[in-house]
């Protein structure tokens, strides 16, 4: 929870912000030392210490006993249970087995994909948490027809896409500037832009790898950080048209935004559930270059050949191939790109997304 901001994290925020009229207490991992408990926006949060990790996943001495206070004071008509945490799942299964008139919804932002032998273990809890819930989300059709799990409970899955938030994303006087000055140093130039963490499905490396197939009249810019950035700057390090620019503030985020031609997206697993920066690409009317990925809700977000174009998985050729059809068409961009902001308006706002949940909500409660 804030400041840590991921997309667990977002969609926490934005659960909150459609349910305004709902008492809320939220549970989470302290990403600093100790247990903790405040409040954010009004709202009471408490951070259970971190002992370890295991295979990516948290594990708190704490959160048993902090759950177990929290939802025995609160007794609440709702929980809402972000997927996956194996740890969590314990302890909440625990707890529902002996409340049977508390709802329990399960915002299913991924599977277990990447951790193997975690997934196998805990497949029979994952079996109890569906037929335990009430409703399960899913952020994409594409990912409730190709995970393995929501498959077999369709009858209870509701779509729900995650959203962006437009007061986030509006921009100032300065930030318009930022963008111009961005312009101007790279007159003449088809500016590219990524922004995301360094992290092996992000798949940064073949983006870095499109370039070697571009001429110098393109500026690829790659924002964020992560445990391959250095990784990333050796793969880098003899072609001048790509510039990293580290962690960026959401105005800075905006200006580059603004001031590209193009939005790079080449994530290449289904660990990208959704792609929230892609939506806020599109919401600036940016068209995108993306990977095919079954069931990720990647190819969901954007369109191919309406909001963006999308290329055989993994093949940075080809990638490249997409990039320099948009920079040979300038109308093709700005048309994509009017396709791309209004699809986002139709479909990934703040308040499409309070719409939904509050009609959800009604049927649970």
């Amino acid at each position: 929870m804030h400041p840590h901001i991921g997309g667990i994290e977002q969609t926490t925020r934005d659960i909150i912000d459609s349910l305004k009229d709902d008492e809320h207490r939220i549970i989470c991992f302290n990403h600093e030392k100790g247990n903790r408990r405040d409040q954010v926006d009004g709202v009471d949060v408490f951070r259970c210490a971190v002992a370890l990790k295991v295979a990516s996943q948290a594990v708190s001495f704490n959160f048993n006993r902090i759950l177990k206070n929290e939802l025995k004071s609160m007794n609440p008509d709702l929980v809402i249970f972000h997927y996956p945490n194996p740890f969590e799942a314990h302890y909440l299964l625990k707890y529902l087995k002996k409340n049977h008139k508390t709802k329990l919804m399960i915002w299913w932002h991924l599977d277990i994909t990447r951790q193997k032998i975690l997934g196998k273990l805990f497949e029979g809890q994952t079996e109890r948490l569906l037929k335990r819930a009430n409703k399960v989300i899913a952020t994409s059709p594409n990912y409730l027809e190709c995970s393995p799990f929501l498959s077999r409970y369709k009858a209870k899955c509701v779509v729900i896409p995650s959203c962006i938030n437009e007061k986030r994303l509006k921009v100032s006087a300065s930030i318009i500037k930022k963008s111009e000055l961005i312009r101007s140093r790279n007159e003449g130039k088809v500016i590219c832009f990524a922004i995301g963490r360094h992290v092996k499905y992000k798949g940064y490396e073949y983006l870095i790898k499109a370039s070697s197939f571009l001429d110098d009249k393109f500026k690829i810019y790659l924002a964020g950080e992560g445990m391959l950035t250095s990784k990333l700057k050796r793969l880098a390090k003899n072609d001048t048209k790509v510039e990293f620019l580290g962690r960026l503030s959401d105005d800075e985020m905006k200006a580059y935004m603004m001031s590209c031609d193009v939005y790079c997206f080449p994530s290449i697993t289904k660990n990208e559930a959704f792609g929230l920066a892609l939506a806020e690409a599109m919401y600036f009317a940016k068209p995108s270059v993306t990977f095919t990925i079954k069931g990720s809700g990647v190819n969901y977000v954007s369109i191919n050949g309406v909001t963006g174009i999308e290329v055989e998985n993994g093949n940075s050729e080809k990638f490249a191939e997409a990039i320099q059809a948009f920079s040979h068409d300038p109308l093709k961009r700005e048309q994509f790109g009017a396709s791309a902001r209004a699809r986002v308006l139709d479909y990934f706002t703040l308040e499409k997304f309070e719409k939904n949940l509050n009609i959800l909500k009604r049927e649970l409660v």
